[in-house]
């Protein structure tokens, strides 16, 4: 293994081509520890190793001991856990000029495992032998090894150096005799064994960087399902014993964590005299807050416009502030909400999973679902509780429907919302469930019409270049119909055409890119002379678009181009906006603390008027230093602190949102809108013409409110719209619609699914709600058929 060997390294930046010598030991050596990190990676219990030399100079086994023989083999590292320790040792490996038998080496490794392994039957046994097929090998009873190997189920993997590969494919040239026959061999013994195989080190190391998907065995969490109310309704209620465990995880790259030179003291280095080594420890971050004093109301400011004296007046200007002295705040809207205790109070909830309703599938929206995927099943230990939650499985599979969830995983803690989806297999019944959001997190948006455009004089305009063209329109049809890849993959056995994309063999690039640079840094000892290698094509294989496909798309690309005429834009150089408005960040923003952004004043004058006295602002976080600069720990306080000297109506309050309007709940054909009926109402009413669709549509959103669920928190904004829609039936003559209106909302409160309350509230104003008698209306030149006392008999 002490043979020298050329390996590719990835090209430079300028495209030259690049290789580096090393030993065969080093380039096998390799996989081995790319093994051997993939189990610290993983962090299994039952992923342990050892490593047993053959051809070593000296001889350590436990046959050895025994019996004697077995010359040149040396366990060099025993089973346990694999550790940092691991990789280090096999660093330290050299080439040797001594020839060790593999077969003996073999032998020494399954007795070395049975021992082990003497009282832990069940778990699976590997193992790999790495070699350059170089070595004498004495193979008289091999066939009695191949008996033992099967016998306690070991798999064998012989990874040889320059071995022949046919579907790699790979030969090497000019092999010698004696690596011929021991190849050969090898093929023979993997054959005989019940799980065997020969591979070459090339293609191995290739298909250890590929990218693989980690399944792990979810523990199942006990809870309870709830059906009714427990405790109102005992007799009309169920509970059933469950269990959840995880269907699918969210996986994220590994962190990246820096380490520093550990600074010694006047002892440590009189210790470290004659052996020199660098200690290097973790880095954590360290926040400190500082208030600028500089923006104090009524102080002047006198800077000079040179950038140094700025930086110097700034930095004389900050107030080390203790994080004792501030208090943790919420982002409520556009304002901070402080909470001293460090948390707002929690719900007084109970652990279990509450369904609240049911509803058909069809209607449920996809892009609701959020978060990770949890399984519930039936108590494995209880078949009453099976048969129980099979029911409602059955049940809810047959009718089609989905369930709402709340979601209390310990008691006490916050809820979440969720829906349950039915799944009946053969073998088990069982329920998904996938967090929702709440009503408060989801936020609607209106845009303008992209087909629809109407003038300021309120006329349909039909060219336009918002406004596609039919030959705009043809041009675009041909460009997406030239990128179809849904049968353009591979064939399947049947000789028909799959898609080109499977989402199975997509993997993320930020994961296994990461892990593969993590590996690769422990693995070389240079990273300099051994650069990162490029990803593994399995990785990029959806990165780029197929080829045929850029080629399908050509012509229709270059149509649209003509036909919209398409045209670079130059980038426009950003103008710095001068803005002294203090606005909270953003969730996405990297600084903790909300930070006020200075003014600039010229000398002599005074502040601006939109900046904060120094006692309501936010304490922000000084510059790091480099020794604490650490971007892998982040401190557990991820609200905003508040300085802790004046009450809460001091602080700044935050710039409101630029993002578009509310959705106003306006349905088609509608000019009332749900969200705020009575504004629209009057909006319409100013513009003129359309009293009797502003009434018309009145009517409809306000039985539609009042009958929908949690429908009381809009009574009393209910009944203002019905004193406006009164007032104005009966001045614009629309008392037959406000008479009907109002009959049609007392036979729908009153109904059982209706609104009882509602209509009680109605009746307590008397005659400011009631129907419009003949009376009132002939007063304003109107008419109506009820007489006086008919609208008091009916409200």
């Amino acid at each position: 293994m002490g043979a020298t060997r050329s390996v590719k390294l990835p090209p430079t930046p300028n495209g030259e081509q690049r290789t580096t010598e090393m030993t065969n030991l080093e380039w096998a050596l390799q996989f081995v520890k790319l093994k051997i990190q993939e189990m610290i990676f993983n962090g299994r219990k039952t992923d342990r190793c050892g490593v047993i030399l053959f051809g070593s100079e000296e001889t350590n086994n436990i046959i050895h001991e025994k019996n004697g023989g077995y010359q040149h083999v040396s366990e060099y590292i025993p089973i346990a856990h694999p550790n940092s320790t691991t990789l280090a040792k096999l660093d330290a490996l050299q080439p040797s000029e001594n020839s060790g038998d593999p077969i003996d080496a073999l032998i020494v490794g399954i007795e070395t495992q049975d021992i082990y392994l003497n009282k832990k039957r069940t778990w699976t046994r590997k193992i790999v032998i790495v070699t350059d097929g170089q070595s004498p090998m004495e193979i008289e009873d091999w066939e009695a090894t191949v008996k033992k190997m099967n016998s306690v189920a070991i798999s064998l993997t012989v990874i040889g150096v320059d071995f022949d590969d046919d579907e790699f494919p790979f030969h090497e040239e000019d092999k010698s005799t004696i690596k011929v026959e021991n190849e050969a061999f090898y093929h023979k013994l993997t054959s005989a064994l019940d799980d065997g195989l020969v591979g070459t080190c090339v293609f191995a190391l290739q298909e250890i960087t590929r990218p693989d998907m980690k399944q792990t065995k979810s523990a199942l969490m006990g809870t309870v399902l709830r059906l009714g109310d427990v405790d109102v309704r005992p007799e009309e209620a169920v509970e059933i014993l469950v269990k959840a465990s995880k269907c699918t995880a969210l996986a994220r790259p590994k962190s990246w964590k820096k380490f520093g030179r550990r600074e010694k003291t006047e002892e440590q280095m009189q210790v470290d005299e004659e052996e020199e080594m660098t200690v290097f420890a973790q880095l954590k971050m360290r926040s400190e807050y500082y208030i600028d004093r500089s923006t104090q109301d009524g102080e002047e400011q006198d800077k000079m416009d040179t950038g140094s004296d700025d930086e110097e007046d700034k930095d004389k200007n900050l107030e080390k502030v203790e994080k004792e002295q501030l208090i943790r705040g919420f982002k409520y809207g556009s304002t901070y909400a402080p909470c001293p205790d460090g948390q707002f109070r929690r719900l007084n909830t109970r652990k279990g999973i509450d369904i609240c309703g049911f509803f058909h599938a069809k209607n449920f929206r996809r892009e609701l679902a959020m978060g990770e995927v949890q399984y519930i099943w039936a108590d494995p230990g209880a078949p009453q509780q099976q048969v129980a939650l099979s029911s409602i499985v059955q049940a809810m599979y047959e009718k089609g429907v989905l369930a709402i969830a709340r979601w209390v995983s310990k008691d006490g803690m916050d809820p979440k919302m969720g829906v349950l989806e039915a799944h009946v297999d053969p073998k088990i019944d069982f329920l998904l469930w996938v967090q929702m959001p709440f009503a408060d997190d989801v936020r609607k948006y209106t845009f303008a019409s992209l087909e629809n455009l109407v003038s300021k004089n309120g006329e349909s305009i039909t060219r336009h270049p918002y406004l596609p063209t039919e030959d705009q329109l043809e041009a675009m049809g041909k460009f997406i119909d030239s990128m179809d890849i849904m049968d353009s993959g591979e064939k399947d056995d049947e000789g028909c055409p799959v898609p080109w994309y499977d989402t199975q063999q997509s993997y993320n690039p930020a994961i296994h890119r990461t892990k593969q640079a993590l590996f690769h840094s422990a693995v070389v000892n240079d990273i300099t002379s051994n650069p990162l290698p490029p990803p593994h094509p399995e990785l990029l294989k959806y990165v780029n678009p197929p080829q045929w496909a850029l080629k399908a798309s050509k012509d229709a690309i270059a149509e649209c181009k003509a036909v919209f005429k398409v045209k670079e834009v130059p980038k426009k150089a950003t103008k710095v906006r001068k803005d002294g408005h203090v606005r909270a960040m953003d969730e996405d923003d990297d600084m903790l603390l909300l930070d006020k952004k200075p003014v600039a004043s010229r000398k002599g004058k005074e502040p601006a008027a939109s900046q904060v006295p120094v006692s309501s602002k936010l304490a922000r976080p000084a510059k790091k230093s480099a020794a604490s600069d650490s971007e892998t720990e982040e401190e557990s306080d991820q609200e905003p602190l508040l300085l802790n000297k004046r009450p809460f109506n001091a602080l700044p309050t935050p710039e409101r949102s630029m993002s578009p309007d509310v959705d106003p709940g306006r349905a088609p054909g509608r000019i009332i809108g749900s969200t705020y009926p009575l504004r629209d109402f009057k909006t319409n009413l100013a513009q003129g013409d359309v009293v009797t669709k502003a009434v018309e549509d009145m009517g409809v959103i306000i039985k539609e409110v009042v009958l929908r669920p949690f429908a009381s928190r809009r009574h009393k904004e209910m009944i203002e719209c019905m004193i406006a829609m009164r007032d104005t039936s009966l001045k614009e003559d629309e008392i037959d619609a406000w008479n009907a209106f109002l009959k049609d909302l007392k036979e729908s409160c009153l109904k059982e699914a209706g609104n009882s309350e509602f209509w009680q509230e109605v009746q307590k104003l008397g005659r400011n709600l009631s129907l419009i008698s003949e009376p009132e209306a002939k007063k304003l030149g109107g008419h109506s058929e009820f007489s006086e006392s008919a609208s008091e008999a009916v409200s």
